[in-house]
């Protein structure tokens, strides 16, 4: 575990449950904390739109948000067992599942997991996506660290599907089904921002998300204006590669 601390965690999530909150932010916050807390080295969210099809929605790092697509691109992949199922994925080598995963299990070894847990985003029956934690060691992920991983989907869960200024499912539909939508204009945002100041995408997007965040704006929002040319950022103090999303 880091410094970071649990309760001080869902305190984050639960603050961050305000009115007219902003979504995506929401669930990169997620990935995040799930990687500081639980020592993994990627957290990755699917999440199902309003047709039921699962689309992605956050991922810590660039590999994580690489795998996640390519579960999605081919049909196959622990996530979306969980998601299907409703049930927690375990495994704890990778490379024994290419039978199971004959396209993902070699991929995802290739970025350097050795093993995958895969938890439902679930409230009750219901089922809205699935939260994936690389690893890059052989073994099981501890049982503790799963309970606590499985404690911050739920909250998270609850939290788009309960969300206080949301009075029926239709609007919370339309809600998520707008921020997952949005992720097109943030991947062209990030390709500018990558372009134009000579960084990585996984650096442009901690810069556009840290941008965000100091102006009370939502991800979007910045991301649109990024991409019009209405709003130019700052080149960051180092150009290095960024440890965010993407």
């Amino acid at each position: 575990m880091t410094d970071i601390q649990l309760p001080d965690v869902f305190v984050e999530m639960a603050d961050t449950l305000v009115a007219d909150f902003d979504v995506l932010d929401f669930m990169h916050l997620l990935t995040d904390r799930c990687t500081a807390l639980l020592d993994v080295s990627a957290a990755g969210l699917l999440l199902s739109d309003q047709r039921g099809t699962l689309r992605f929605a956050a991922a810590s790092t660039e590999a994580g948000r690489l795998l996640e697509l390519f579960q999605l691109q081919v049909d196959e992949g622990p996530c979306l067992d969980c998601f299907h199922t409703g049930q927690p994925v375990m495994v704890a080598d990778i490379a024994t599942a290419t039978d199971r995963w004959p396209q993902f299990a070699p991929v995802a070894a290739s970025y350097g997991y050795a093993a995958v847990c895969a938890l439902p985003m679930r409230l009750r029956s219901e089922v809205i996506g699935a939260l994936n934690l690389f690893i890059n060691r052989v073994g099981s992920l501890a049982e503790d660290k799963q309970r606590i991983a499985q404690a911050l989907a739920d909250v998270a869960t609850i939290g788009l599907l309960q969300e206080r200024s949301i009075s029926s499912r239709d609007i919370l539909t339309t809600q998520l089904e707008t921020a997952l939508h949005s992720r097109i204009i943030i991947e062209q945002a990030k390709g500018v921002l990558a372009e134009r100041l000579g960084i990585d995408p996984g650096r442009a997007f901690e810069l556009l998300r840290d941008s965000a965040r100091a102006g009370n704006r939502k991800l979007a929002e910045l991301a649109g204006a990024v991409v019009d040319g209405s709003e130019q950022l700052p080149v960051p103090a180092d150009r290095g590669t960024g440890k965010g999303e993407r």
